[in-house]
């Protein structure tokens, strides 16, 4: 077999001759060494001074290089030191006037002290705590102390109450109709004489407590951008760096008293949803603002970056009115003006700047727009005043038929605000539920029926189950469905999770057009879902869905569409290139964001209310989570949450959990690397320690000789000829001592994907010998190849088999054994755009192994079998799958990132 090796560290440091050094090092200090030597007088991509300025000062000696990525370090050099010490300059600011806020960092009003306040946080935040149950708890307290710090419930929520900050209050307004009514003695419908009560917030009050959120500082844009890359290629992320902000920006700056201003779109977004059906379908219509300068990723992960300001009127009437044209015009306008009723405070700062304080702690004065609208397509059908199954955003046509004529939409009311523009994409209703489960997972069913009958097609329908559960091997973030699931009881999520896995199931049941089909529209749909679109990403897109409408034909040559393919859902895929140009990544716009708000918002109040007039409660438990919310946060920022409590000893947060057996959060708080993995922090025990006994124990007689191999390859990173090709006496001699870890853990950016702030995703790789009760587990991983190359052609497919650490020379190092796997011809599969690999064997007709550092793993891959045509036995399941079958499919739809590497 051809050697397999690794370089975690590249140096591409620009020579002379404008090349790329592109050399490869198993370790830093191998990198740094070189650097040192080879590239000293040089600094990596350092800045040209213009002519006549003094000399740059020189790079200092320890540079952090990783996966060729490069910082800039400099250090003052001694000519700027030695001008400072013969200038023997010394400046005293003066110590009240220096332009800072004042910080009190002893001041918990109306809390007693941090403990109290941490307690209020727990009981109704965090535990949901129902009042007679806090009266329990603190008359347990008074029994072992005699001063609990709330005398029962109600202390404690009228201390909550008297909180200032995030203080945002309730007020509604009420509608009637006002229009004609029947004459004649006719009798008038209930619905005409009914009080529509709205409940709201003062947006402006919202918005400005968003923009003081010191959370937010280094998180949000101040000013509309256009970025480009090397290349000079425009990017589109965040809203401000889309062609709205900017073109909003030009108008807005006709008006010469509006220049310096900062620009502040106001996100809206508005969705039903039900509480119970149980006690008589109870309906709540929330709606939601979101300040549009803070990055997608933010309001993404939420933290207050949506905040609910109203409650909408749901009018209601009996059957014999329900189609009723008068009614259901009254709706419609009564939406409309309730929008335009509630934004009214927004509309002065519309036209004229107001000074408002942001996260850096600096005022500005800022401008408002309404921005971009959250809304899935129902409820863009109403905002955009159009029939259904029509298109909210084709406004030319809307003149002869399909507009709904006499109703004013709310943004009439305000300046620069075209409805019809601002709609976002729906990509939980228009791609993940609509058009692939709704249609094309229901016509590979219909197809099946039409060509193999009711009872053929429920045979295969049954082996496409088996296939994702549960022969497909297991990954992160996988859910799994025992027995199987009928496809019209998948919900979103279950949606998401299908897309991972659906194409090598149907592979071999269905035509390859309709894989095709199929894998030109999951293209599309993981494309439009990255975090950052470039120009490439763009054309991309158009190519992607070039290739869906051309192969979606096979429907209707099969007859499973006769009538057609002229679907709204489908129509909406046409507009995602104007609407990331528009908005940018719709990552940051998508319906699920409001959705998902729900719960803290609707749902979970509505479970703390009594349910009798339960909006009232749900209005007051809203209230206060924003004041503890908006306390947390001005603690924070006042240092005062910081250390354990004083009485206590213990810092109050999440535990690390590190049992691989454990599902954990797969969102990284913190700072952006670009990849990281490292063992698992405790050893397993039952295993000897010693190589020769290990290997034994394991059954793998070659692991002595593998892990000689990896020692010569790292001591003699320029051999002419690698360690697996040496004499046995030319190895390193190891006896030491092994630990041996069931799992790995790999955190990189991956902004694509569920992710903290920062852009950080975690996931496990485990090599168990028992996982969930359910057999051993030993998850596939991708290892660098060659950093020259793109996708696959510079990735490695391999299977973990075992992690362990040892020391040798004193050094620790931390190791995978590896099974390792070959491409399949030299492109991905015509059918279903992945790559295919097999396994690799040695002369004897064993597979082949190897010893990698951890630091050569670049995250976890999901390989699927490819099952062909043939039914797959019963007996094959997630823990033996990749031993049955001769090739696999390497998963580019396993998650965004693997989209975005393994192409």
């Amino acid at each position: 077999m051809a050697p397999h090796r690794h370089f975690r560290f590249i140096c591409v440091t620009k020579l002379s001759t404008g090349a790329v050094s592109n050399r490869g090092f198993h370790n830093r200090s191998g990198l740094t060494q070189h650097i040192h030597v080879q590239h000293r007088k040089f600094a990596p991509d350092a800045p040209v001074p213009p002519p006549g300025s003094p000399e740059l000062p020189p790079p200092i000696d320890d540079f952090d290089v990783e996966a060729s990525n490069f910082n800039n370090f400099y250090e003052e050099g001694p000519e700027h030191g030695e001008q400072a010490r013969n200038a023997e300059v010394k400046i005293d600011k003066h110590p009240i006037l220096d332009v800072k806020p004042p910080t009190n960092t002893t001041d918990y009003l109306p809390y007693k002290d941090r403990a109290d306040f941490e307690l209020a946080n727990f009981l109704f935040t965090k535990n949901q705590m129902p009042g007679s149950q806090i009266d329990e708890l603190l008359d347990i307290w008074a029994a072992k102390s005699e001063d609990p710090p709330f005398a029962d419930h109600k202390d404690l929520y009228h201390t909550i109450d008297s909180t200032v900050v995030g203080d945002a209050p309730w007020s509604s307004f009420s509608v009637t109709y006002s229009g004609p009514q029947p004459e004649g003695g006719e009798e008038i419908p209930p619905w005409m004489l009914a009080e529509y009560e709205v409940w709201h917030r003062d947006p402006r009050i919202v918005l400005h407590q968003q923009l003081a959120n010191p959370d937010f500082d280094g998180r949000i844009h101040y000013a509309p951008f256009q970025e480009r890359d090397g290349n000079g290629e425009r990017r589109w992320q965040d809203l401000m760096s889309a062609n709205w902000a900017w073109k909003q920006a030009d108008t807005i700056a006709e008006d010469p008293d509006t220049h310096g201003a900062m620009l502040v779109p106001v996100i809206l977004g508005s969705d039903k949803t039900t509480v119970s059906v149980a006690m008589g379908q109870t309906e709540y219509y929330p709606l939601y603002a979101s300040l549009g300068n803070v990055y997608n990723s933010v309001r993404r992960t939420h933290k207050n970056a949506v905040t609910i300001i109203g409650f909408l009127a749901i009018p209601k009437t009996d059957r014999e009115y329900a189609d009723d044209d008068h009614f259901r015009k009254f709706r419609r306008q009564l939406f409309h003006s309730s929008l335009a009723a509630i934004l009214e405070p927004l509309k002065p700062g519309m036209s004229k700047p107001e000074v408002v304080l942001c996260p850096d702690g600096h005022y500005h004065c800022a401008i408002y727009s309404i921005g971009p609208y959250i809304a899935d397509y129902p409820e863009q059908v109403l905002l955009a005043c159009v029939v259904q199954d029509w298109c909210p955003r084709l406004k030319t046509i809307w003149s002869d038929y399909g507009y709904v004529g006499d109703v004013t939409p709310f943004t009439a009311e305000f300046p620069r605000a075209d409805i019809h523009e601002l709609l976002t994409s729906d990509l939980l209703h228009q791609i993940i539920k609509g058009t692939f489960k709704d249609h094309l997972v229901t016509w590979v069913g219909e197809y099946l029926i039409l060509v193999h009958g009711k009872s053929g097609a429920a045979a295969i329908m049954a082996d496409i189950d088996h296939r994702y559960h549960p022969a497909v091997p297991s990954f992160p973030g996988l859910r799994r469905f025992p027995e199987g699931r009928g496809f019209k009881q998948w919900m979103g999520d279950d949606s998401k999770v299908l897309m991972k896995v659906y194409l090598p199931a149907i592979a071999g049941h269905v035509p390859p057009q309709m894989v095709q089909a199929l894998t030109a529209f999951l293209d599309f749909c993981y494309l439009i879902r990255r975090s950052v679109h470039t120009q490439a990403t763009l054309r991309e897109i158009d190519e992607a869905l070039a290739r869906f409408h051309e192969h979606r034909r096979i429907f209707e040559k099969e007859g499973v569409r006769p009538e057609g393919l002229s679907l709204p859902r489908q129509h909406s895929l046409v507009h995602y290139k104007a609407v990331i140009q528009l908005f940018g990544s719709p990552n940051g716009l998508r319906s699920s964001i409001t959705e998902s708000k729900h719960i803290k918002a609707v749902k979970e109040p509505w479970r703390r209310s009594s349910h009798y007039k339960a909006l009232g409660q749900m209005l007051l438990t809203n209230q206060r989570l924003d004041k503890l919310a908006a306390s947390r946060v001005d603690f924070i920022a006042r240092g005062m949450l910081s250390g354990p409590l004083p009485a206590l000893g213990v810092v109050l947060e999440a535990v690390d959990n590190d049992d691989e057996n454990e599902d954990e959060d797969d969102t990284v708080a913190g700072l952006r690397v670009m990849a990281e993995v490292f063992l698992a922090r405790t050893p397993a025990r039952g295993y000897p320690n010693q190589v020769h006994e290990l290997s034994q124990h394991l059954g793998l007689p070659t692991l002595l000789h593998l892990i000689q191999t990896f020692f010569f390859d790292q001591l003699h990173p320029n051999a002419p000829t690698p360690g697996s090709e040496q004499l046995p006496n030319l190895l390193p001699i190891f006896n030491g001592h092994i630990k041996v870890f069931h799992s790995a853990v790999a955190e990189f950016f991956a902004p694509s994907d569920p992710a903290g702030i920062g852009g950080m995703h975690r996931e496990r790789i485990r090599a168990t010998p028992s996982w969930q009760g359910e057999g051993p587990c030993h998850d596939c991983l991708f290892a660098t190849n060659d950093p020259n190359l793109k996708g696959m052609l510079g990735l490695h497919a391999a299977r973990a088999v075992l992690f362990f650490s040892f020391k040798f020379n004193c050094v620790l190092y931390s190791c995978a054994l590896v099974q390792w796997f070959l491409l399949v011809g030299d492109e991905p599969c015509n059918e279903t755009g992945m790559w295919m690999v097999e396994r690799d064997w040695e002369e004897d007709g064993t597979q082949s192994m190897g010893v990698i550092h951890v630091d050569s793993i670049v995250r976890g891959a999901h390989l699927i079998p490819v099952y062909g045509e043939d039914f797959v036995p019963r007996h094959i399941t997630f823990a033996n799958s990749l031993d049955y079958y001769l090739a696999y499919y390497v998963s580019k739809f396993a998650d965004h990132h693997s989209h975005e590497i393994a192409f």
